[in-house]
């Protein structure tokens, strides 16, 4: 099994990229499973203050961008993507650094992307589960729930930062935000030109509350990320939702003129 995933992997142009950020007690583990089933390993520091410097220089294998000051994981993301594209990858995996991902997981990324080579893949954990926490389960189904009336779409789990992203494809794009909320913009922005966006189910670990760490702020960062939908939504509904709508009559009428075409011939129209 593990000689055909790194197979996959080099066949597919994919690597995996994992954005840390004072992750030191769970970062090592999570590269050494992900190491297991490819070596094509992009690892950004963003700016991490504990012993992570550290723990990267046990890995000499991997692809390596690092800067002083944390930036958030948004523009890890994004510099990520950028080194991937840089570096010949078609698309990237990424896989949080906390643990809370099973690298034994990304083989059902790769069998997805065989039938659906143009989408974004998102690992839909569930969040129905006894460990997952309550704020995590309602900070979902609240974004679930905006994600729907911006783009029409129905997800289960917008907020998974395990995903599969076609970084060539997504090259041009642009984006506006830096920290947690910027896997929202990229979902968004992404399914309003055209890129397919679908699922596969993940497994998620979510470790004693204790021991459980998260860069996470409740109220800052909900705050950012309900700025941004309010943003998202005002776009759909001024220009998204009408540009679609005319979209889809222009291409009825264009429908109608190819089947009149097609069953009249020309010489009998007029």
């Amino acid at each position: 099994m593990i000689p055909d995933l790194r197979e996959m992997f080099k066949r597919r142009n994919v690597c995996v990229l994992i954005p840390t950020y004072n992750n030191e007690q769970t970062l090592a583990r999570v590269i050494q499973s992900v190491l297991t089933f490819t070596d094509q390993v992009i690892v950004v520091n963003d700016g991490s203050t504990d012993s992570t410097t550290v723990v990267l220089q046990e890995f000499p294998q991997i692809e390596l961008v690092s800067y002083l000051q944390n930036k958030g994981k948004g523009y890890a993301l994004r510099t990520g993507f950028q080194r991937a594209v840089e570096a010949g990858y078609s698309y990237a995996i990424t896989i949080d650094s906390d643990g809370q991902h099973f690298a034994e997981d990304l083989g059902k990324f790769l069998m997805k992307l065989e039938k659906h080579p143009a989408a974004i893949i998102v690992g839909a954990r569930n969040m129905e589960q006894a460990s997952v926490p309550g704020k995590s389960s309602f900070g979902n189904k609240f974004s679930n729930f905006w994600f729907w009336v911006e783009t029409g779409i129905k997800m289960s789990d917008t907020q998974s930062g395990y995903r599969l992203y076609p970084v060539k494809l997504m090259e041009q794009m642009r984006f506006l935000t830096n920290k947690f909320e910027f896997e929202i913009e990229v979902l968004v922005t992404s399914a309003w030109r055209g890129i397919e966006i679908v699922e596969v189910p993940v497994r998620v670990y979510y470790a004693e509350k204790e021991n459980r760490i998260s860069h996470f702020r409740p109220f800052t960062d909900f705050t950012r990320i309900s700025i941004l939908n309010t943003f998202l939504v005002i776009i759909a509904l001024l220009y998204i939702k009408p540009r679609d709508f005319f979209r889809g009559i222009k291409k009825k009428n264009s429908d109608n003129r190819f089947t009149i075409n097609f069953l009249i011939p020309t010489n009998l129209i007029g």
